[in-house]
């Protein structure tokens, strides 16, 4: 069979989002409460944090602006997996039922095939809000702007991307294996909320957690230090792009691995 290239799974792609689209316009209500309920959760962080350092100027040398700036972050960073893989949460569904099974029929690529049914369109508030924290916070702090501050923040963004993408994907694909399948992928999404915090202010203990075995402090704090501390940028900062790129990849074989040993018995 000859492999598809790139061009074609895009223009596949456009035309699966297309019918998508048009699905979740034709519900605009439920569309239009979604998105204001998501930039409403996202706005309930922000004033958490003002009522926090209303009461204390600075946490363990991170000011107000500086966790800001780690928010909106986390916010954009968190934007892909909102977007283009919220069809992890239905997978063990589709497992349990047997209805996964009309995805290995296909003759493209089961893990894009799945995950581009869905479009989750009101991550984009939260993209918006995100960016702009991340730009209030930035002119705060008086960071100034180049094209190489740009180039930075665009790759390591995309870095902090695919952590987040790995951890989930590595979690939904659990469901190949165990029933309730739903408390792994649960409890691995939860520990995102930690990522919007500089490790700097836990114990030991959890920095070790959150850096080697729940990465989620390269979903934010490690990313951020390129443009927050670019004087004293740790080596893990440096490493993060590859590090990002090696997650998504073991996490897309262990979901590929799964799903092709799928016997479509359902439960």
């Amino acid at each position: 069979m000859k492999r598809k290239g790139l061009r074609f799974y895009l223009r596949i792609y456009r035309k699966i989002l297309a019918q998508d689209l048009k699905s979740k316009m034709s519900y605009r209500a439920d569309f239009i409460i979604s998105t204001v309920g998501m930039i409403f959760t996202n706005i309930a962080g922000f004033i958490s944090f003002w009522i926090l350092f209303r009461n204390f100027p600075s946490i363990n040398g991170w000011n107000y602006y500086e966790i800001l700036f780690l928010y909106g972050f986390s916010l954009i960073s968190l934007t892909p997996v909102q977007c283009l893989f919220d069809n992890n949460w239905s997978l063990r569904m589709y497992v349990y039922s047997g209805d996964f099974i009309k995805y290995c029929f296909r003759p493209i690529n089961l893990f894009f095939y799945f995950q581009s049914e869905v479009f989750d369109v009101k991550g984009l508030g939260q993209l918006a809000f995100g960016i702009g924290t991340l730009v209030f916070a930035w002119c705060k702090l008086g960071l100034g702007f180049s094209v190489l501050m740009l180039l930075k923040v665009i790759i390591f963004l995309i870095t902090a991307s695919l952590v987040m993408i790995a951890l989930q994907n590595a979690a939904a694909a659990s469901c190949f294996w165990i029933q309730n399948s739903f408390y792994i992928l649960d409890f691995v999404t939860k520990f995102k909320d930690y990522a919007r915090y500089p490790i700097t202010i836990f114990s030991p203990v959890f920095r070790f957690i959150f850096t080697f075995l729940m990465p989620i402090a390269f979903i934010a704090y490690y990313p951020s230090l390129v443009i927050l501390r670019p004087d004293a940028v740790p080596v893990l900062t440096w490493l993060s792009p590859l590090l990002g790129c090696g997650f998504f990849w073991l996490s897309y074989k262990l979901w590929m691995f799964g799903a092709l040993k799928y016997s479509g018995t359902g439960s």
